[in-house]
């Protein structure tokens, strides 16, 4: 039998011959599987996540033997791996040809193998890890003697995706899985405007022809957070062209709430992640975003133009914004005025940064990215820079930025709540900082932009021309909603919405809270906070072989609760959550910085708070402001202050506590202990739940 290249050569010129030559009786089959199994490999002294407890590893490198003969030309590697994170290198015979695609969800990559790598006779494909920790699964590995374009272009997908109302074509995501639920290998002639990734495909008019490799797929188009989906099972045959039309439509009405995702990052400006500027403006039109702040790092970069040379600027009103990339945090800051100078991103002093940021011209706002998150050996929010029950500034600097990310969608918490929390104590110290959400996206594929979004108050009825100044002015005003995968609603008394204060209460106040998503998502729990602590919560019951019941509606919940007057000014704030999405058109991403190996994919819709004005003074009254004037009454002598504290809740008492520590008072003392017995609980609460946090400092 003649070599497979030399046979492969023969019939190279026409290049239609390519699909004859596997259908002719005795022809060649070009494609071999050099191996079949599945390799767990890490570099982890112990498991990262639980799937992998109690399975032996492979090793951190893997080295394939296997027999072949010299390619005179191009050929084409497929590699199917799960998990990947980091940037583990693949080499054939010492040659470094490429990388594993850096995602964690299932798929088969694509590597092309440069001419002359092969040897006659054995061969070795190696695998070996990142400097970083990290542990992956590959296999199965197929070798196709031909060129990456002709190996992945064996067939072809013509899809259109229509709004299924207006029957025109719309920007989307389209996302393609083999029958073992991996994203599959794609190729697009570069004349298609298109970002294209494994699995992913991203088109802003609606239209995208694709070359696959013959086989059994689902296909599935989304549009971001706001859309159902549509999807069908295609079987296709070498050398065959399938037309596919999908319709989707809006399922979650948000007129009056502009779509913002207020962190987004391209390759282009920002280095890193792999989204050109031209692939970013599809991912925004694809995944519904109205207003895509522009946050690359330490650079002002304005995305106005790429939108319309990608033709995609009907759907959004751009704005120009940088993340202030520091040594201590990271600082997301717009608009800003074109042109304009960078903040001084070497300062390390929190309030000269603020300084130099705001001077910029036309900045309005301010964020604290990610305060979890260590970067540059600096976590914001660290024990020992934060108090976490009483909200203080250990490094003895006020707060002074607007918002803070409870919801960053590329770089998840292991506890979802736990940027909440910190939000809470930093609302009950006194600062009104508003609550956003983002996705911090870099990349096309690996994170989906617009998961994390923040929804502001504003006129949105024409997306392309937005009254940005109207957004930040509401946005400032707490009148905002935090969505990844839900949107929770609040009103009290039927007339104070989120951000208002709610004046002239009754004995009896009336909260109300809808929770919407699209059919896709679902809802199990709603809990109503009050002063960061839950005061109500609802557990939606399961429907029929473990689904909600609640899954294919688009109203998730319509609750209306009936609480007491409190006897003091309280924070109300409303949070709905769900399973997370798993399906790989909207999957949850794993933690950035995971601090458990155990985790469990939730979505989250939130409110901001309604400012309850229970004293009836015309004000609102923070937790701190109160713990300040009961010690300035009854002093910070326990005797005479927790019969002050007596109709206050536990985030009042808390704050008093930190407080009394301040003057100087040992409150894990014997006179501060003996008192403590007789108090109230939310008294006893409050001061257990801060003392605990002085074992850390």
């Amino acid at each position: 039998m003649r070599s497979y290249f030399a046979e492969l050569n023969k019939w190279r010129t026409p290049s239609f011959a390519l699909v004859l030559l596997t259908a002719l009786p005795g022809a060649v089959d070009l494609v071999r599987v050099i191996d079949r199994k599945s390799y767990y490999l890490t570099t982890l002294a112990e498991p990262g996540w639980q799937e992998f407890v109690g399975k032996r590893p492979y090793g951190s490198s893997l080295n394939l033997r296997f027999k072949a003969e010299p390619n005179p030309g191009e050929v084409t590697l497929f590699i199917r791996q799960r998990g990947v994170k980091f940037e583990w290198g693949v080499e054939l015979n010492g040659r470094q040809i490429g990388t594993l695609f850096r995602m964690e969800q299932d798929l088969v990559h694509t590597l092309s193998v440069p001419p002359g790598t092969l040897r006659d006779g054995e061969n070795t494909l190696s695998i070996h890890p990142p400097q970083e920790g990290d542990g992956i699964v590959v296999g199965e590995i197929q070798l196709d003697q031909r060129p990456l374009k002709e190996a992945v272009n064996r067939s072809n997908l013509e899809i259109r995706v229509v709004d299924s109302n207006s029957h025109q074509g719309l920007p989307c995501r389209i996302t393609l899985v083999d029958r073992e639920g991996a994203l599959a290998p794609l190729y697009a002639s570069p004349e298609e405007q298109l970002a294209i990734r494994p699995g992913v495909v991203y088109t802003g008019k609606g239209e995208a022809k694709i070359g696959v490799r013959p086989g059994e797929y689902t296909l599935y188009a989304t549009r971001g957070f706001e859309y159902g989906l549509d999807s069908t099972k295609i079987s296709i045959a070498t050398g065959q062209t399938h037309q596919v039309r999908l319709a989707i439509r809006r399922e979650v009405s948000t007129p009056g709430w502009v779509a913002c995702d207020t962190h987004i990052h391209t390759l282009t400006h920002s280095g890193h992640g792999d989204a050109t500027l031209d692939e970013r403006m599809l991912t925004i039109a694809g995944e519904g975003i109205e207003l895509p702040i522009a946050t690359e790092h330490n650079v002002h970069i304005d995305y106005a133009a790429a939108a319309r040379r990608v033709q995609v600027d009907p759907y959004f009103t751009t704005v120009t914004g940088n993340e202030v990339t520091t040594q201590v945090g990271h600082f997301n800051a717009f608009p800003i005025k074109p042109g304009s100078g960078i903040p001084d991103f070497h300062l390390e002093n929190w309030p000269q940064l603020m300084e130099s940021i705001r001077s910029t011209p036309r900045v309005q706002v301010v964020i604290l990215n990610h305060p979890r998150d260590l970067h540059s050996n600096f976590r914001p929010f660290a024990e020992t820079n934060f108090n976490v029950v009483s909200g203080e500034n250990l490094r003895r600097e006020e707060f002074s930025f607007d918002a803070v990310e409870l919801v960053n969608s590329g770089a998840l918490r292991s506890d979802l709540m736990e940027v909440y929390r910190d939000w809470f104590a930093l609302l009950n110290h006194g600062y009104r900082i508003v609550g956003v959400g983002s996705s911090d996206c870099h990349d096309v594929s690996r994170y989906i932009l617009g998961q994390g979004r923040t929804y502001v108050m504003a006129n949105d009825a024409d997306p392309a021309s937005i009254d940005v100044d109207e957004v930040c002015r509401h946005l400032l005003g707490g009148r905002v909603l935090v969505s990844m995968g839900l949107l929770t609603q609040m009103t009290v008394d039927d007339k104070f919405g989120v951000g208002e204060m709610a004046t002239g209460v009754r004995k009896d106040i009336g909260v109300t809270i809808k929770v919407y998503g699209p059919s896709w998502t679902s809802a199990d729990k709603v809990e109503l906070f009050s002063n960061g602590v839950r005061i109500r919560e609802e557990r939606m019951k399961s429907g029929p072989e473990g689904k909600r019941s609640n899954a294919k509606s688009i109203e998730k919940a319509n609750l209306h609760w009936i609480i007491p007057r409190p006897a003091h000014d309280v924070y109300l704030v409303a949070i709905a959550t769900g399973p997370g999405v798993t399906a790989p058109y909207w999957p949850i991403p794993r933690p950035y910085q995971p601090g458990s190996r155990a985790w469990q994919a939730r979505v989250i819709g939130s409110t901001n708070p309604i400012w309850i004005d229970a004293d009836g003074d015309g004000k609102y009254t923070s937790p701190r402001a109160y713990a300040k004037s009961l010690i300035e009454r009854a002093s910070p002598d326990p005797a005479k202050l927790f019969p002050a504290l007596t109709t206050f809740d536990e985030a009042v008492a808390a704050q008093a506590a930190s407080l009394c520590q301040e003057a100087g008072r040992d409150i894990r003392g014997l006179e501060f202990q003996g008192q403590l017995k007789t108090a109230t609980e939310s008294t006893q609460r409050g001061f257990k739940t801060f003392i605990q946090t002085l074992r850390t400092q």
